[in-house]
């Protein structure tokens, strides 16, 4: 999986990065009326309120075969076949820290709501034994309690399961899987490394099927190394043909400290070039739309009812645990990291068993830093941002800015506007409320990325709201 470019929120975060060039000059800074900065008020401190109690949890599972060409996230390579069986040492002992971790987590005793999601991340969690997988279940609902029609997902790879561990996972309460398979082409998995080939994606996606997953997701990669269109317009219809009820589509991110980036420079050959990818990304939304998906968030598409509800969670910027190496929870409107190395990690939590480390931080919150990520995380989506509760918690002028720096956008279609009904406003109507002064808050409600072309401008879009926010 890949992350946002922005703002580090989770180390198994996924994301849509990569923009074409020749859209850049699209993008205009002037700002009629230079804003003001957003400052906390008690509305915002309302709405943090409101969404108090965490009902989400991320879980770190980070065992991997090898580590794929193009990871940084934090992961255990165990090899590609373990002596141990069901019974290795470092997967058991990496789940005793873990749910030493989940237990030694103090929570607020106004904290009463059970879990409503729980995703299993990694890393491939697929590799941890069910067993070791209800160790963790059982630590998460004595601990918080889990809701029973909670939605469970966990991260699988081609090859390494089995019907029958698919199964017992499904015993445990596992409801939702996410198939990783990224390519559907042998030479595409072998240049970036999985440990998986085609044969194994085909009996995976069997499986899922025999097992009787009605929920269940595609993650793919586009952009990859000697990728060609007629690749991914294969990848695409073969995931189609498979009839998930969810896909994710990721463009390849070159992180700094991986095989890639000693090899390859992001745009330039063997690597697709920025106007290619784009293409990618544009193929990839009709496709996916055109076989009925939709497309609620930058880099995932749905059956309608199928959206991830706990990645939801993320886009609409509610509190979250997180457990596990690398992993960073949400809580309180402050963001905290784990350790991303194995030794600092279990350091980590006997600090926190010892009361030396507390994950759950009652500090002041920056109206700024919210203010970006509600902006952020809800420009991803195709809800958009909601300009009503937004313009409560920080103020109407900062709405009225938004819509000025946004002018130019709104009128080249890569921005949209819309009302409480989500009638899309022209932008020859949106210039005239916006000359109006307040009569623009009177009627717009949401602001969102047109589909594909503003999400493809998502970062430099976000960033000029950054200037608004943060001037």
């Amino acid at each position: 999986m890949l992350r946002l470019t922005f703002t580090p929120i989770l180390t198994a975060f996924p994301s849509k990065a990569k923009k074409p060039r020749n859209y850049s000059n699209t993008i205009i800074t002037a700002i009629t009326n230079p804003p003001q900065p957003v400052r906390q008020n008690a509305s915002m401190e309302n709405m943090l309120l409101q969404q108090h109690t965490p009902t989400s949890a991320y879980v770190h599972l980070p065992f991997c075969r090898k580590r794929c060409h193009y990871c940084d996230f934090p992961i255990v390579a165990l090899g590609s076949s373990s002596p141990y069986g069901d019974d290795d040492p470092r997967i058991i002992n990496y789940i005793d820290f873990l749910c030493r971790e989940i237990k030694a987590t103090s929570i607020p005793s106004d904290y009463k709501s059970p879990l409503e999601t729980v995703f299993f991340g990694g890393g491939t969690p697929s590799l941890v034994p069910p067993r070791l997988v209800s160790l963790v279940m059982e630590t998460l609902d004595a601990k918080f309690g889990v809701s029973s029609d909670a939605e469970i997902s966990i991260e699988m790879d081609p090859g390494t399961f089995d019907a029958k561990k698919l199964k017992d996972l499904m015993k445990l309460g596992v409801n939702r899987v996410s198939l990783g398979v990224q390519a559907f082409q042998e030479e595409l998995l072998r240049s970036c490394g999985r440990a998986h080939g085609v044969q194994e994606i085909h009996e995976a996606i069997d499986i899922v099927g025999s097992c009787g997953v009605k929920n269940w997701s595609v993650d793919l990669i586009s952009s990859l190394p000697h990728q060609k269109p007629h690749m991914w317009e294969q990848s695409l219809s073969l995931t189609i043909q498979a009839k998930p009820t969810h896909v994710s589509v990721y463009d390849l991110q070159v992180e700094q400290d991986t095989k890639f980036a000693s090899l390859y420079t992001a745009g330039e050959f063997p690597l697709p070039s920025e106007n290619q990818a784009a293409d990618f990304y544009r193929m990839a939304s009709e496709m996916l739309r055109d076989a009925g998906y939709e497309h609620y968030e930058i880099s995932s598409y749905c059956k309608s009812g199928y959206q991830c509800k706990h990645n939801y969670t993320y886009w609409i910027n509610k509190p979250f645990y997180a457990f596990g190496l690398g992993s960073a929870s949400y809580l309180n409107g402050l963001r905290f990291s784990r350790p991303r190395k194995l030794k600092d990690y279990m350091g980590y939590v006997q600090n926190l068993e010892n009361g030396l480390v507390n994950c759950c931080p009652d500090s002041k919150v920056d109206a700024q830093d919210v203010a970006m990520d509600v902006v952020m995380l809800s420009l991803r989506t195709a809800k958009g941002l909601d300009l009503k509760s937004f313009g409560k918690a920080f103020g109407s002028s900062t709405i009225l800015s938004l819509c000025e720096v946004y002018k130019p956008h709104i009128e080249s279609g890569h921005v949209v506007c819309l009302d409480e009904q989500r009638r899309e406003i022209s932008p020859e109507e949106f210039s005239s409320l916006l000359s109006e002064g307040n009569k623009i808050n009177e009627v717009l409600a949401y602001i969102r990325l047109s589909d594909p072309d503003g999400f493809l401008l998502s970062n430099e879009l976000i960033s000029l709201a950054f200037n608004v926010l943060a001037p």
